[in-house]
C-alpha cells in the first residue's frame, strides 16, 4: 500500500486522512505490457503537479543535445512545427525556440503549465489523447516532429495516446518518444520507478506492437543512460517509405526475446529480488543508527516516495530530505512525512550519510555536496545495491 507518489503535503495535512492504494504491477500473457491498475484518474494525479523538470541541470543538458540532434538530423527549421506531449515547464521545448522552430506544449498540470507560459512557450493545458489530435487537426495543427519524454507510462489509456500522435503527425513527420526500458528496469533492480503515476512499463518488443496497431511503425531505436536506462523510439507512418527500419531495431527485439521478453517466467522473477533489497537497505539504516549516525536525504523524487513507503523509512531512519525545488520546501513526502528542507539544511546539519533518493543523478548531486568531504560525510544509494561512497 503507497500514497500517490508526488502528493506531497503542506504541514496542516499532516493529521489529516491519507489515501493508500495498492502498489502491484501486472503482466499481459499476450502482448507483455506490464502494467498497474488505474487506482486513481489522471486528472487526480497530474492537475496539480510537484515536479518541475528545470531543476535538473543534467537533464536540461540532455534536453538540449536532444534539440540539436533532432533540429539536425530531420532538418526542422522555421516552418516546422514540434509538439511536446506532456512539455512540463518548457524546459526542452525552450532550446527548439533558441533554434528558430516553432514549438507547442501539451502539459495537463496547470501550476507546470503557467511557467512554460512565462518563459514564452505556447502551451495547451489539457490531456493528450484521440480526441484532442482531432480537435487540433480541425484547427489547422499538424506536426512535423511529436515529442514525448518519460510521457508514455504516465498514459493510462496507451490506445488513445498514440492514436492521438498518429492523428496529428504529418505524412512526412516523425515521433520520438523516450521512456524508462523494462529490460534495464529489471536488471537493474530498479523497483522504486514503479508508482501510481507510472501506468505502464514498456519493452522494445512491446512498444513496437502498439506502434503498428494504429498504422506507425518503428524505425529507429537508441539505448540511453537516462533514468537508469531508457530508450528513445523513432517512428513514422507505416506508409511512410523514406526512413528505412535500422539494424538497431532488428537487433534490440532479438535481444529481449534472448533475454526472455515473450515468457511470463522472465516477469514473475523479479519479485524476490526485490525483496531481498528491502532487507538489505533496512540493515544499513538500522546499523547506522544503531551506530549513532545521522542520515540526511537528498531529492524528493517520485522513485524516493515508493522506495520510503514499500522499505517503511520514515523520521527514525531519515532525518529529513532536501530538494532544489522551492515548491516542496517546507512540505513533507507523502506516507512518511518525512520534512523537506532546502540543499543549504545539509551543510548547516553536517550529517553522518546523505542519501541520494534520485539514484540515477549520482553524479550530478555528489559533485553539488561534494563540500560534505570537510566533516567526513558520506554518499549512501540504495539502487541497484546498498552503495556507500566518499
Amino acid at each position: 500500500m503507497s500514497p500517490l507518489c508526488e502528493s506531497i503535503l503542506s504541514a496542516d495535512q499532516l493529521n489529516q486522512m491519507e489515501a493508500f492504494y495498492p502498489l502491484h504491477v501486472f503482466v499481459c500473457e499476450h502482448c507483455f505490457l506490464v502494467q498497474l491498475q488505474e487506482y486513481v484518474s489522471p486528472e487526480n494525479i497530474f492537475t496539480e503537479y510537484a515536479y518541475f523538470s528545470s531543476y535538473s541541470d543534467s537533464w536540461l543538458a540532455h534536453a538540449k543535445a536532444y534539440t540539436e540532434l533532432m533540429v539536425k538530423r530531420f532538418q526542422l527549421g522555421r516552418d516546422s512545427l514540434a509538439v511536446e506531449l506532456a512539455s512540463n515547464d518548457g524546459y526542452l521545448l525552450q532550446y527548439f525556440v533558441e533554434q528558430g522552430v516553432p514549438v507547442l506544449g501539451v502539459e495537463p498540470a496547470v501550476n507546470v503549465a503557467r511557467k512554460a507560459v512565462e518563459k514564452g512557450i505556447p502551451t495547451l493545458v489539457r490531456f493528450f489523447g484521440r480526441e484532442m489530435a482531432l480537435d487540433m487537426v480541425r484547427g489547422g495543427t499538424r506536426a512535423d516532429l511529436i515529442l514525448g519524454n518519460n510521457v508514455l507510462a504516465q498514459v493510462p489509456d496507451v490506445c488513445s495516446f498514440v492514436a492521438g500522435m498518429k492523428t496529428l503527425l504529418k505524412p512526412a513527420g516523425v515521433i520520438t518518444l523516450e521512456f524508462p526500458h523494462l529490460m534495464r528496469l529489471m536488471e537493474g533492480n530498479q523497483f522504486d520507478t514503479i508508482y501510481h503515476e507510472h501506468f505502464s512499463y514498456f519493452s522494445f518488443l512491446t512498444t513496437t506492437k502498439i506502434m503498428a496497431r494504429f498504422n506507425l511503425t518503428v524505425f529507429d531505436v537508441e539505448e540511453l543512460p537516462t533514468h537508469g536506462g531508457s530508450l528513445r523510439v523513432y517512428a513514422r507512418h507505416a506508409e511512410d517509405s523514406s526512413r528505412p527500419v535500422t539494424e538497431r531495431v532488428r537487433e534490440l527485439v532479438q535481444r529481449e526475446e534472448k533475454a526472455g521478453f515473450t515468457r511470463l517466467e522472465t516477469y514473475f522473477s523479479f519479485d524476490e529480488k526485490v525483496k531481498e533489497t528491502k532487507r538489505r537497505i533496512l540493515r544499513f539504516l538500522v546499523e547506522a543508527k544503531q551506530a549513532g549516525k545521522s542520515i540526511a536525504g537528498y531529492g524528493a523524487p517520485g522513485k524516493g516516495n515508493t522506495l520510503l513507503n514499500y522499505c517503511a523509512i520514515r523520521t527514525d531512519f531519515l532525518d529529513y530530505t532536501v530538494d532544489r525545488n522551492p515548491y516542496k520546501h517546507g512540505k513533507f513526502l507523502p506516507g512518511t512525512h518525512i520534512p523537506v528542507f532546502p540543499p543549504e539544511r545539509i551543510r548547516e546539519t553536517r550529517p553522518d550519510y546523505v542519501v541520494i533518493l534520485p539514484w540515477n543523478l549520482k553524479n550530478e548531486i555528489r559533485e553539488q555536496l561534494s563540500f560534505i568531504r570537510e566533516w567526513g560525510g558520506r554518499f549512501v544509494v540504495f539502487i541497484p545495491q546498498v552503495e556507500v561512497f566518499d
